[in-house]
């Protein structure tokens, strides 16, 4: 497994984590696990649509709106009257 250390963590939320470490029977070591491994896992039922995944990710860009365009058709249909 691979370690990880984590600097500059601001007194209150190092406070808050022992407090919640406490609160579960945990060592701050492993409640940190717990919250890293929570925090990232896939959540179920939260599936999003393909479309809505691509605009989330790309709502912070701005929005685009497309030009009307005129619609027309490429060519007559056929005729099956013969």
């Amino acid at each position: 497994m691979a370690a990880l250390t984590i600097r500059n963590i601001e007194e209150p939320i190092k406070a808050e984590l022992r407090m919640r470490s406490a609160r579960n029977g945990r060592s701050m070591e492993e409640e940190a696990r717990v919250i890293l491994k929570s925090a990232l896992k896939p959540q179920e039922g939260q599936k999003m649509h393909l479309a809505e995944e691509i605009r989330r990710r790309f709502a912070a860009l701005g929005g685009f709106e497309m030009p009307d365009m005129p619609r027309e058709f490429g060519r007559d249909p056929p005729d099956f009257s013969e």
